[in-house]
């Protein structure tokens, strides 16, 4: 699930069966080591726009990524992709605002993933809720290149979710979105819904926990942000 010895098992596990290509790339480099302080640890945030929950039925609508290195975001590794889905967009177009037309006419998936994969090599895949974009990504790579996509991953909303009241308690669920965690710190507010700002958003989020963390005085390494 994590950047633990279990996930990176997935990885080798994934590389014996991964076809040539974007996908075996991304496998045959190990995962960060747990003991990586965050001072030293590389990131990719991650938001992606679906027509719905369940990667099974629903699709991939548009993909945004910003990398972060160290406690630092790089803007100029941000990038954006709407996908060319192949089914409309129905009401969903409510939430994300992306339209049939702009959909159509978007970037292939086999096109995009590359793209993702190679920004994603060697990184922790950061994100607010990550099982959305975990399994989406996953199923996208199984349908383009026959196998699954093992991530390392950092999840911002159970960051917040121990920051604000610990394990074993459970918050109001209002209280765990981006923009009410985003809140607790002063962070500004963007638009929401929209890839790459949510990714941007969700980077900022991470390097505040961080130092909210770091605060304390206790070394906050991989492991720490993940156990």
């Amino acid at each position: 699930m994590f950047a633990t010895p279990s996930a990176d098992k997935q990885r080798r596990r994934a590389l014996r069966s991964a076809p040539s290509g974007p996908l075996r790339d991304y496998l045959q480099t190990p995962f960060p080591d747990p003991r990586t302080e965050v001072g030293d640890l590389q990131l990719l945030a991650v938001d992606l726009e679906t027509t719905g929950l369940h990667p099974k039925n629903d699709r991939l609508l548009s993909i945004g990524f910003v990398p972060i290195d160290g406690l630092s975001i790089d803007l100029s590794g941000a990038r954006r992709f709407v996908v060319q889905a192949g089914v409309e967009v129905g009401q969903s177009a409510a939430i994300h605002g992306l339209t049939d037309d702009t959909v159509a006419a978007g970037t292939p998936i086999d096109e995009a993933l590359p793209v993702v994969l190679e920004a994603l090599r060697g990184r922790v895949l950061l994100a607010h809720y990550t099982d959305i974009e975990e399994r989406f990504l996953s199923a996208a790579c199984e349908r383009v290149y026959g196998t699954r996509l093992p991530v390392a991953r950092i999840d911002t909303l159970e960051l917040h979710r121990r920051l604000i009241v610990g394990w074993g308690q459970e918050p109001m669920r209002l209280a765990l979105r981006l923009w009410a965690a985003r809140e607790r710190y002063g962070l500004p507010d963007y638009r929401a819904h929209e890839c790459l700002i949510d990714a941007i958003a969700c980077a900022e989020l991470y390097l505040a926990q961080v130092a909210e963390m770091r605060s304390h005085g206790d070394s906050v390494t991989l492991a720490r942000l993940v156990s």
